[in-house]
């Protein structure tokens, strides 16, 4: 765990690809995208199961370390509509039933309104963007990362991450949270997501995640050139 301040806020920069921000008691998640391999598989495209499950059993560990009271997902919460198997709705109702004492919010994203709003069962607080914290005006909770006027923004939806590495076979492409002037980038919660490499300015704050740890990146090795993911 580091710590850093943004928007007048204590921000918690865990490696489990999440922010805990102690004087809230809150979790913040980006991008958890609930139902992305079912939602392929239901096109025939071959992809690995398991990943609704690994990442409620890391909510779980994140909620048991921290003892949070509130967990913000910060955009993206379901993948799509076609991700809304039973498996997986009854999976996540379980698993809210064993944390029925914490709260829940969303701050839809770009995927959620395509995939719809958690189902009823799951008792979750939807707003759209930005969303202020109460006693926090100069922190806006976003999916996307736009400026937000007397506010620094906390988003999520590009995936960031950095390569490092010289030479081409010895290159990694690493998860990060990309703190700049007016905008932080959490990384994608989810397992089965891609990734988008960001390229640090002078000045920026990047956290590079590996191996269960967190480090601040120097920014002589910051990633060498933009790639979109898929």
């Amino acid at each position: 765990m580091l710590e850093h301040s943004a928007g007048g806020a204590r921000l918690q920069l865990l490696a489990q690809r999440a922010i805990f921000m102690p004087e809230q008691s809150s979790l913040l998640v980006a991008d958890a995208h609930i139902g992305k391999a079912q939602a392929f598989r239901s096109l025939g495209v071959p992809v690995p199961s398991g990943t609704t499950a690994d990442g409620l059993d890391r909510l779980t560990a994140l909620l048991q370390a921290t003892q949070a009271r509130r967990i913000v997902f910060m955009g993206d919460l379901l993948h799509a509509a076609k991700g809304r198997s039973t498996a997986v709705l009854d999976a996540v109702a379980a698993w809210r039933e064993q944390h029925a004492e914490v709260e829940l919010l969303l701050v839809r994203g770009n995927h959620d309104r395509h995939a719809g709003d958690p189902p009823a069962a799951w008792r979750v607080q939807c707003v759209d963007e930005p969303f202020h914290l109460p006693g926090l005006p100069g922190l806006a909770l976003a999916h996307h990362p736009q400026p937000c006027d007397h506010a620094y923004v906390l988003a999520g939806h590009v995936h960031p991450a950095v390569v490092l590495g010289g030479r081409a076979r010895q290159r990694m492409r690493l998860p990060c949270f990309h703190f700049g002037p007016q905008v932080g980038l959490l990384p994608a919660f989810g397992g089965f997501t891609g990734s988008h490499v960001v390229q640090p300015a002078p000045g920026d704050a990047v956290f590079v995640l590996a191996d269960n740890e967190i480090r601040g990146l120097n920014h002589k090795n910051e990633a060498s050139k933009h790639e979109r993911c898929s």
